[in-house]
């Protein structure tokens, strides 16, 4: 697929004719990454919504069609609200909603803190750029999780206004020091956030997407909201990951294989607690030596928080974990799952 990594289209203020019947065929409709201006009653502030970073996360995409698709003439925002739809041609990609990006390509939300000005780093300074041009007062990234779970949010501070945004749309905050390359790590002079609102194929994920837009478009002070919501914060998460060229698969028993066995049901440790002893995966005469856990300092730190029992692994603390995965491509290119030490341990 030819993709022009400088193209940047523009729509402002579109009506059904442009919309489309659903979705599906405005995605489908569009021929890179777009721009979407809705005027609000304030026209000093923007709000800033980017959706589908990722190809296979539609949430954001979902709720923005169906919000525009109710908006009626009377019933603008209170501020002017810009979304930006980022990798179409991923999401476009049959099976639909089914590639985070393309096979010859990147993941674009690691190419936010490149100098280079070409590909989709291209790409990403471009998305920058249409951010920038507004002078933000808040910047949503929208997305989905990689596997089943709760909503949660995302940040690298916890500030006042961190805990408002959070709480527009759900009520857990992930404060998290990693640096990706990540769009929620740029400084757009304004609070930037990640909200991660659950599996992709789930229904209720579209609608907290869809709630929580409705809330921004109508809260005038957004700096405030976590006030009316309780939301619970979790500390400098780590990633689990597996190292080059690995075999992995998800089972219900184990396999006298090589590689990494991890349990069948493990996305439905997303937001548990899992307890000291917790059985996650069985390991071939590698052990540990085929996953790492880097902490801030680049230093492998697995053996703090897993340890081997014969050929298993199990939690050597009670932890808390987020973004479980079942999908391998996910797995073996970014992560199994985050982690942090659960709050009693800490």
């Amino acid at each position: 697929m030819a993709i022009d990594f400088s193209e940047m289209n523009y729509l402002a203020d579109p009506d059904v004719s442009v919309l489309k019947a659903d979705h599906v065929q405005f995605l489908l409709s569009i021929s890179g990454p777009t721009v979407i201006d809705i005027s609000g009653r304030d026209q000093t502030r923007t709000r800033v919504i980017c959706t589908l970073i990722h190809g296979n996360e539609p949430s954001g995409l979902i709720a923005m069609h169906r919000w525009l698709s109710s908006l009626q003439s009377n019933d603008r925002p209170l501020t002017n609200i810009r979304f930006i739809i980022c990798s179409p041609e991923a999401a476009s990609c049959q099976p639909i909603f089914s590639y985070r990006f393309l096979d010859d390509g990147k993941d674009l939300n690691r190419c936010f803190s490149n100098n280079k000005n070409q590909g989709y780093y291209l790409r990403a300074n471009v998305i920058k750029q249409a951010i920038n041009e507004v002078s933000p007062e808040a910047v949503f990234d929208i997305h989905n999780t990689s596997g089943m779970g709760p909503a949660f949010a995302v940040a690298t501070k916890k500030t006042e206004l961190a805990l408002s945004y959070t709480s527009i749309f759900c009520k857990s905050l992930i404060l998290s020091d990693i640096n990706l390359g990540a769009l929620m790590e740029q400084d757009f002079g304004c609070q930037t956030i990640t909200i991660e609102c659950g599996g992709s194929n789930d229904a209720y994920s579209h609608e907290v997407a869809f709630k929580g837009l409705g809330n921004l478009a109508q809260i005038d002070d957004i700096k405030r909201c976590h006030f009316q919501r309780d939301v619970d914060v979790f500390l400098q998460p780590l990633r689990l990951q597996i190292k080059t060229d690995v075999d992995i698969a998800f089972t219900e028993q184990t396999q006298q294989e090589q590689g990494i066995r991890f349990i069948n049901d493990i996305e439905q440790l997303n937001f548990s607690t899992v307890r000291k002893g917790k059985l996650i995966a069985w390991l071939d005469d590698n052990g540990l030596d085929d996953l790492y856990i880097n902490d801030i300092e680049n230093n492998n730190v697995i053996d703090q928080y897993f340890e081997q029992r014969h050929n298993q692994m199990v939690s050597k603390m009670d932890l808390n974990i987020f973004m479980a995965t079942r999908v391998e491509r996910i797995a073996k290119t970014d992560c199994v799952f985050y982690l942090v030490a659960h709050k009693n341990q800490m």
